[in-house]
């Protein structure tokens, strides 16, 4: 059954759908989690080994937080809504500026199925002085907050509304 307005994913020969929105389509450039690779088929993996690493120029992997990965207008205007909750934690632009990744709490990412994003485990956090951040970690050792993954749901959900009935989606 087709729901009229959502986005409806199918894996086709070749990996990507013809005429697919780029927006919902995982950034292959974007390899934050090493090891990973590149995305392949056209659909990013959930999930993966959890590994602590250092590397200065890319920043720490941070095991106690997974990633929640949206598009751009989608990311901006949920951290808008969040911001008005109090509710968002750190937030960073991806290295194109295509895409937002949201800091979650560990273990989100075997949980997580909202069409439009893509959730990963483990978090490659950037130094806080980073201009990639559109929330910096903020408080006691510039530590990063993650954003509660359902509240975060609740606003990507509201913010596909918001898009769709300003004439910017559908999502």
């Amino acid at each position: 059954m087709m729901a009229t307005g959502l986005p409806q994913y199918r894996p086709v020969p070749g990996g990507v759908l013809a005429g697919a929105a780029p927006a919902l389509l995982p950034d292959p450039a974007d390899d934050r989690i090493p090891g990973r690779g590149p995305v392949d088929g056209g659909r990013a993996p959930c999930g993966g080994p959890r590994r602590e690493r250092s590397a200065p120029e890319e920043g720490i992997l941070v095991t106690g937080c997974d990633t929640v990965t949206v598009a751009l207008r989608h990311g901006l205007e949920a951290v808008d809504i969040l911001r008005l909750r109090r509710a968002c934690g750190a937030v960073h632009q991806s290295r194109n500026g295509s895409t937002l990744s949201f800091l979650v709490p560990a273990g989100t990412w075997e949980t997580w199925h909202l069409p439009g994003s893509s959730c990963t485990a483990g978090a490659l956090v950037p130094a806080a002085t980073d201009p990639r951040w559109v929330l910096p970690p903020a408080g006691a050792g510039r530590a990063a907050r993650p954003t509660d993954a359902w509240v975060l749901r609740s606003a990507l959900c509201e913010a596909a509304c918001t898009l769709t009935a300003s004439g910017l989606g559908p999502f």
